[in-house]
């Protein structure tokens, strides 16, 4: 019994500590955060701002962000937070996506643009041939777990 009991714990403790190591790595291998000054002058050109809104389908309080977009032809920006997490992904959509089964279904017809591994603002390069206008929404998504982080629509 006393064998079964230590056999059961030091399985509990590993899998609390896999799942704290999944969640704390992606944390502890980011980059430097962007200085606020970084992401004011890159948000000035905008052409398009969009705001993330609360409640989305697919987000909880693992998957989630809450701040706003800023999108020019050569840039995309964002200021606020990510919950952190592996392999994130950012996607435009041609439409409105928010939950795992409407990502699934659409992301065919979505452009990936960059990885994502800040989780308190970034600025990514718009590829070069790529025409903003073409899309209406921009998504975070986890490739390594396909999970649905959160999206915004900025056009439409």
């Amino acid at each position: 019994m006393n064998k079964l009991k230590l056999g059961l714990s030091g399985i509990v403790i590993f899998i609390f500590g896999f799942m704290a190591g999944i969640y704390t790595l992606p944390i502890m291998v980011a980059p430097e955060p962007l200085s606020m000054l970084e992401l004011a002058t890159a948000s000035q050109n905008a052409k398009y701002k969009a705001m993330i809104s609360e409640g989305l389908d697919g987000s909880d309080f693992l998957h989630n962000g809450t701040g706003e977009f800023y999108l020019s032809p050569s840039e995309i920006v964002f200021k606020g937070t990510l919950t952190p997490g592996p392999d994130y992904q950012l996607y435009l959509s041609k439409q409105f996506v928010e939950n795992e089964e409407q990502f699934m279904q659409h992301k065919n017809s979505m452009i990936n643009i960059a990885e994502v591994k800040r989780f308190d603002g970034f600025i990514k390069q718009v590829p070069n041939q790529l025409d903003i206008d073409e899309y209406t929404t921009i998504v975070i998504w986890c490739e390594a777990f396909e999970e649905f982080i959160t999206a915004a629509k900025y056009k439409g």
